[in-house]
C-alpha cells in the first residue's frame, strides 16, 4: 500500500508532463491523457483507502533526501482514514472536470495546456493531501498557487482575466510568507519537519512556541481558503473556466487550508489562544460571505462567496475540537460544490451569459440541469436528508456543545490532573461561533431560493434566444479589474436557438455528482467508526492524547440545535418566497438587502480598503523612493564624478609641459616649507 501510495500524485503528475511536452503536436490525444491520469490516480486512492488499517495509526513510507543541514527533509507519503478519504474526493472531482471540461472546452485553442495545468493542479492538491513531512507539503502547496494563477488567467488577453489571476497569486501569497515561518518554527522545535515527529513533540510538550506558530500557520490557511481578511480574490477568481472554478472551489485549492488545520489538529488545538482567533475569523466570514451571496448577480460569483462561508463552518467546526465534523463538511461541500458551479457551465453553455437577471424559465429546457442543482441548492441549504444537512447539523451541534461548556477543555492528558490541550476557544468567542453559524443558515437558505428562482422558475427574462448574440461588457470598468456581475467567461457566445441541456459528456457528470450530493449523510449515521475514520486518527498517534467522550463528535444532528437550525432555514426559504412572489419577474435581493446591495454586492468595499489602506500607501512609498533615487543616490552619484571631473580640470591647469613652470613650483613649494619650520622652531 505505502508504494501504491506515490502513484496517487504521480499519476496526474506524468500526465500534466505529457500534456505540456507534446499537447501542441498531438493536441486531440490531450484529453484522454489528463483523463487516464486522474482514473489511474482515482483507482489508485480506493485502493489506499481500502488498505488502509481503520482506527489504528497512520502509516507512513519516508525516504531521507539528501543531507540538508541540521534539520532532514524527507520525501514520503503519511496516509490515515482522513488523508485516504480526502485523496479520493480530490480524485473524483478532478475526474469529473476533466470529462466535463472534454465538450465544454471543445474549441479553445489552449485547451492542451488547460488539462495539464488541471493534472498538475491535481497532483499538486495530492501531495498537500499524502505528503509525511511539511516541506514536501509546502511545494504542493505552492505548486497548486501557481496552477491557479494559469488556470484563473486561462483568457489571459483580457484584462480582467489577468487582474484576477495576479490578484489571486498576489493575496494567497501573503498569506504563505507567515505560513512558511509557521513551518520553520515547528520544524525548529521539534528537531524535524515529519508530521509524525512534529505531532509526538507537540504531545510531549516540547513545542515552546505552539501559540506563535500556529497563528502564522493560520495566516495561509485564511489566504488559501479565502477567509478574512485574505478574501477578496476567491470571487475574481471565476474569471477562470467554469470547470476551474469547481476544481478549485470544490474538492482542492481552497480546501487545503482546513484540512491541514485537521491534518495538524494537536498542534492547533494546543493553543486557545489560536482556536479563538480562528472562531472569530470563521464568524465574520460565515455571516459576511453568506450575504455577499445574497446580493450577486453572477451566478459563479454566488457560488464563489457561498464557498468561503461554507469553508468558515468547517473553520467553525475545527475551532470547537470538531475536526472529523468539518471534515465530514469538507467531502459533502466537495460533491455539492462541484456539481453547483458545473451545473452553472451547464447553464452558461446554454444561455451565453452569466447574469441571474438574465436568466429565467430553464425549468422545462433544461430538466436534468434543474433537477441536479435542485438537488445541490438544497444540500447547499441544509435542507434533510441531504448530504448538506447531516455535515452542517454536526458542526451546530459541536458550536452548540462548545458555547454551553464555556470553553471547557475538550482534548486532555487524562493521565495528569494538567490539562494539556484545550480544544474549545474562549467561552464568549464559542458563542459568536454559534449564534452567527445560526443566522448564517436562515441568509443561506435565502440565497440557494433565489438562485434558484431566477434561473429556472421565474419568467423568461432573456426573451428570443434563437441567433441571440451575448456580448459583455468590460469587467474591469464594472469591478476593477474583476470579472464583473453578468460577464460571461467567453466574453461573446453564440447562444443556441432554444436553451437545452448540455451534452451526455456533461450531464452524465451532473447525475454523477448528485448522487453523493444527495445521499453521502447517511454514511455517517451508518456506521459511528466513520467520526473517528475522518478526525481521530491524528490524536491516535500522539502519546497520552485522547478524545474525552463528552467531547467526540457524531454525526447524528442533536435534536434541539437540528429543531433551531430548520426553523432559521424556514424562515430564510420563506422570507425570499413572500418578497418573490410579489415581484416575481424582479430580484428578491434588492428588497431583501435595500440601499445596502450595492455595497454588499462589491464585497463591503473590501477591494477599496485594500486599495486606500496597502495599494495607495505602497505606491505612494514607491514615489517616495524614486524621488529620494533619482534626487538623492543618482545626484550624489552624478556630484561626486562631477566634483572629480571640475577638480582634474584644476590639476590640468599646471600640467602643462612647461619645465619652467615646474621647476618654479618646486622653488616656490621649497620656500614655503622652509618659511613654516622657520616659524614653527622661532
Amino acid at each position: 500500500m505505502t508504494a501504491l501510495a506515490w502513484v496517487i500524485p504521480a499519476a496526474p503528475f506524468v500526465a500534466a508532463a505529457l500534456g505540456l511536452l507534446s499537447g501542441g503536436r498531438w493536441p486531440r490525444g490531450i484529453g484522454p491523457i489528463g483523463i487516464g491520469g486522474t482514473a489511474v490516480a482515482t483507482l489508485a486512492a480506493i485502493l489506499v483507502a481500502a488498505g488502509t488499517p481503520h482506527g489504528g495509526p497512520p502509516v507512513e513510507h519516508t525516504t531521507q533526501l539528501t543531507p540538508t543541514g541540521s534539520i532532514p527533509i524527507v520525501l514520503g507519503t503519511r496516509v490515515d482514514g482522513l488523508a485516504s478519504t480526502v485523496a479520493i474526493m480530490v480524485c473524483l472531482v478532478a475526474l469529473a472536470v476533466q470529462v466535463y471540461s472534454t465538450k465544454y472546452m471543445e474549441g479553445d485553442r489552449r485547451y492542451s495546456s488547460y488539462t495539464a495545468f488541471v493534472s498538475l493542479f491535481t497532483a499538486a492538491m495530492l501531495l498537500v493531501v499524502l505528503s509525511a513531512d511539511l516541506i514536501v507539503l509546502l511545494v504542493g502547496w505552492e505548486v497548486m498557487g501557481i496552477c491557479s494563477y494559469f488556470l484563473i488567467g486561462h483568457y489571459w488577453e483580457r484584462d480582467w482575466a489577468q487582474s484576477a489571476a495576479v490578484k489571486a497569486f498576489v493575496m494567497t501569497k501573503l498569506g504563505d510568507v507567515p505560513f512558511l515561518f509557521g513551518i520553520f518554527v515547528l520544524g525548529a522545535e521539534a528537531g524535524s519537519f515529519k508530521i509524525g515527529n512534529v505531532l509526538a513533540a507537540v504531545g510531549d510538550g516540547r513545542i515552546e512556541h505552539v501559540t506563535i506558530a500556529t497563528l502564522l500557520l493560520l495566516g495561509g490557511v485564511v489566504g488559501k481558503s479565502a477567509q478574512f481578511p485574505l478574501q477578496s480574490w476567491l470571487p475574481d477568481a471565476m474569471a477562470g473556466p467554469t470547470p476551474i472554478s469547481a476544481l478549485i472551489h470544490a474538492a482542492t485549492m481552497v480546501a487545503a487550508g482546513m484540512y491541514f488545520i485537521a491534518r495538524l489538529y494537536p498542534a492547533f488545538a494546543a493553543s486557545q489562544a489560536t482556536l479563538t482567533v480562528l472562531a472569530l475569523i470563521a464568524s465574520i466570514t460565515m455571516l459576511g460571505s453568506a450575504l455577499a451571496a445574497l446580493a450577486q448577480d453572477d451566478i459563479k460569483r454566488v457560488l464563489a462567496y457561498s464557498t468561503m462561508s461554507q469553508l468558515a463552518y468547517m473553520g467553525a467546526g475545527l475551532a470547537v475540537g470538531a475536526p472529523e465534523a468539518s471534515m465530514f463538511l469538507l467531502l459533502a461541500h466537495g460533491a455539492f460544490k462541484a456539481l453547483l458551479f458545473l451545473c452553472a457551465g451547464a447553464v452558461i453553455h446554454a444561455i451565453g451569459t452569466n447574469s441571474l437577471r438574465e436568466m429565467g424559465g430553464l425549468r422545462g429546457s433544461m430538466p436534468v440541469t434543474f433537477a441536479t442543482m435542485t438537488i445541490g441548492l438544497a444540500a447547499l441549504a441544509g435542507l434533510p436528508p441531504l448530504s448538506g444537512f447531516f455535515s452542517k447539523e454536526a458542526i451546530l451541534t459541536a458550536t452548540e456543545h462548545a458555547a454551553t461548556s464555556g470553553g471547557a477543555a475538550g482534548i486532555g492528558d487524562t493521565g495528569s490532573a494538567q490539562t494539556v490541550f484545550t480544544a474549545l476557544p474562549q467561552g464568549w468567542a464559542a458563542w459568536i461561533v454559534f449564534l452567527t453559524a445560526l443566522l448564517t443558515v436562515g441568509v443561506t437558505g435565502a440565497y440557494c431560493l433565489r438562485r434558484w428562482l431566477m434561473a429556472f422558475i421565474r419568467p423568461d427574462a432573456v426573451g428570443p434566444r434563437e441567433g441571440a448574440l451575448h456580448t459583455t461588457p468590460s469587467a474591469a470598468a464594472a469591478a476593477g479589474g474583476a470579472a464583473s456581475p453578468g460577464a460571461s467567461e467567453s466574453g461573446m457566445v453564440v447562444a443556441p436557438a432554444a436553451p437545452h441541456d448540455a451534452p451526455p459528456a456533461m450531464t452524465w457528470v451532473l447525475v454523477a455528482l448528485a448522487i453523493p450530493s444527495a445521499l453521502l449523510g447517511f454514511f455517517g449515521l451508518a456506521s459511528s467508526g466513520v467520526s473517528r475514520w475522518l478526525g481521530d486518527t491524528a490524536t491516535a498517534a500522539v502519546p497520552g492524547l485522547v478524545v474525552l467522550p463528552e467531547t467526540e463528535a457524531r454525526f447524528t444532528p442533536g435534536v434541539a440545535t437540528t429543531v433551531v437550525s430548520l426553523a432559521v432555514v424556514a424562515v430564510g426559504l420563506l422570507v425570499t418566497y413572500t418578497v418573490w412572489r410579489r415581484e416575481p419577474a424582479g430580484d428578491p435581493a434588492d428588497a431583501l438587502l435595500g440601499r445596502s446591495r450595492a455595497w454588499v454586492e462589491r464585497g463591503y468595499g473590501s477591494d477599496e480598503v485594500y486599495d486606500k489602506a496597502l495599494v495607495q500607501p505602497t505606491y505612494a512609498a514607491a514615489r517616495a523612493v524614486l524621488f529620494i533615487d533619482a534626487n538623492v543616490v543618482d545626484r550624489t552619484v552624478i556630484g561626486s564624478g562631477a566634483g572629480a571631473r571640475r577638480l582634474g580640470g584644476v590639476l590640468r591647469l599646471v600640467q602643462n609641459g612647461n619645465v619652467q613652470t615646474y621647476l618654479a613650483g618646486v622653488l616656490i613649494g621649497a620656500v614655503a616649507i622652509a618659511l613654516s619650520v622657520a616659524v614653527i622652531v622661532g
